[in-house]
């Protein structure tokens, strides 16, 4: 696989990136789009691969997913100087042992900026004593050579985990830093760099604000914990389970003391808010001591359903971050029937990719 990544490129093609949102979001009468701009390579802080046995020896591959061309990738420039040198190191521990590299089809990193790694280890085999006895001592050596590592085997139905399946990222946000547990197989912002830059930006558009805030799809609590410091309470729901739990740890562990997670989708509470159904979930919270005067949304590439649309609509404050500009701008034809953009950004998470992050801050008219 190409180990070079095209950088003499990259500053035309985030020009391009640029120049697309700002046609997208034109009709809606925006300011000037703020750009932020990633690393230009080692920005990618999760990758995974499948690993291709051949005639004795086994490396990683990827496929091209038009083509599914096979390529050995022995260097990834996009991902981590981390997941970079763990890729050199283990795979000669993983030869030297038959018990770890019988069946073993996949392999998952997951790094973080503070030098901590998770290495999931995916297999066609059933893992029993013996596996974890050798996963144990490949651990010793990794530790051995420096680095902080955590092993999960997986396998059909089964998950083993050494010590723990986390690892602990701190992130910069305007020089305070946070702690953010981010677990194995668990959505994380894969460009740790450009994440710290969005949530900056969020600080920002939401600095002075007045009342509360109601975040959807808050994840482990990327933004709520970065955001709490600009309101008086904040109200946050999420639906996958180990997302909450890592949340409550990022809570506790940042001594955010205004900040509730409550695991239930943004369509239950929507249909909460709108007295539709009761959730035994919501007993012993009143939602009606919160005064949210403002709303985060970063919802799937799907966006926001129409009924979640008209309830973000309630807001005088709107913060909307989309990893999908179609679905963002399909929203923005009614949301600015109420609304403003006062700020709208690009924040290229994906370099070299057609993808574009976007986010907009909204108020009402």
């Amino acid at each position: 696989m190409q180990s070079q990544l095209p950088a003499e490129q990259y500053e035309h093609l985030l020009k391009d990136k640029q120049q697309r949102l700002a046609t997208l979001l034109a009709p809606f009468n925006p300011p000037t789009l703020e750009v932020f701009s990633s690393p230009q390579q080692h920005y990618r802080m999760r990758a995974e691969f499948r690993i291709w046995h051949d005639k004795g020896d086994f490396y990683h591959v990827m496929f091209n997913q038009q083509t599914a061309q096979r390529y050995r990738v022995d260097h990834f420039p996009i991902a981590s100087q981390l997941i970079n040198q763990m890729m050199q190191s283990i795979l000669p521990l993983l030869k030297r042992e038959n018990i770890l590299q019988h069946k073993l089809f996949q392999i998952d990193y997951l790094s973080t900026l503070s030098n901590k790694i998770i290495v999931s280890l995916l297999y066609h085999k059933v893992l029993d004593e013996q596996w974890e006895q050798a996963a144990k001592q490949l651990r010793i050596e990794l530790q051995k050579q420096g680095f902080d590592i955590q092993i999960i085997g997986r396998a059909n139905k089964q998950k083993i985990c050494l010590d723990q399946d986390f690892v602990d990222e701190v992130l910069s946000v305007h020089g305070k830093s946070y702690v953010y547990r981010q677990v194995e197989n668990s959505f994380t912002q894969p460009n740790a760099m450009v994440n710290q830059k969005m949530l900056e930006w969020a600080v920002d558009c939401t600095r002075n604000s007045q009342g509360d805030l109601l975040e959807l799809y808050c994840g482990n609590g990327n933004f709520s914990i970065a955001l709490a410091q600009n309101f008086r309470q904040v109200l946050a729901t999420e639906i996958a389970k180990p997302s909450v739990v890592a949340a409550r740890f990022n809570i506790a562990e940042n001594s955010i003391d205004n900040l509730q997670i409550i695991r239930m989708s943004a369509e239950e509470f929507t249909q909460a808010m709108n007295g539709v159904r009761e959730f035994n979930r919501l007993k012993g919270i009143d939602l009606h001591s919160y005064q949210c005067n403002t709303i985060f949304v970063d919802p799937p590439r799907a966006g926001l359903d129409s009924e979640t649309v008209k309830l973000v609509q309630n807001y005088d404050n709107i913060l909307y971050i989309s990893c999908n500009p179609y679905t963002l701008c399909d929203n923005l034809n009614t949301l600015c029937q109420t609304h403003r953009i006062e700020k709208a950004a690009l924040f290229d998470q994906f370099p070299y990719t057609d993808h574009i992050e976007a986010g907009v801050w909204l108020t009402r008219k």
